[in-house]
């Protein structure tokens, strides 16, 4: 039997076993060989052509309302609970606006944009300490992680590429 004929029918039957493996141990075995990722929500509050950012202990500089999601929690459900927490505000996140995906730092970023009419009174909870209304070009200060949203979000309305097929089978 030829090499290439039998590791074929080795993989089918090693795929048809990990089709009988009980859901919960399948994903701990998936886990277990596959790259872990932190996945984080933020949400950017606009008005009148200005962002709301925050000033907060644990980054550096200006960062954007937002946190890293809970287990089993929804990236919508995330961003909502993180504005309210850090800025008084109850948002409705809608669609997201972007999604950033960084091998390099195993970190995945979901964008939010929520746009309002009339600036919110914010109260900043325990971990803001101050807050800010910031044309993004003017914005000097802000960590490695809101730059990465921020740049994300400048090209989030770009007219996007379609994929294509480069070479079909030989």
């Amino acid at each position: 039997m030829d090499l290439g004929v039998l590791r074929r029918k080795a993989g089918t039957a090693a795929l048809v076993g990990f089709r009988m493996i009980p859901g919960p141990l399948k994903r701990t075995l998936v886990r277990a060989g596959t790259p872990g990722y932190t996945v984080g929500a933020a949400c950017l509050i606009e008005h009148d052509g200005e962002v709301l950012m925050l000033w907060q202990p644990h980054r550096r500089g200006w960062s954007l309302p937002g946190g890293l999601l809970g287990w089993g929690e929804e990236p919508a459900d995330a961003v909502r609970r993180e504005v309210r927490e850090e800025t008084g505000l109850t948002i409705e996140p809608g669609d997201a606006l972007a999604v950033g995906i960084h091998a390099g730092t195993q970190q995945i970023d979901v964008i939010y944009r929520v746009r309002v009419s009339e600036r919110p009174e914010v109260q900043l909870a325990t971990e803001a300490r101050k807050a800010q209304w910031w044309q993004l070009a003017d914005l000097t200060e802000s960590d490695l992680e809101t730059r990465r949203i921020l740049d994300l979000v400048r090209t989030a309305d770009d007219e996007r590429a379609p994929g294509r097929l480069v070479a079909g089978v030989p």
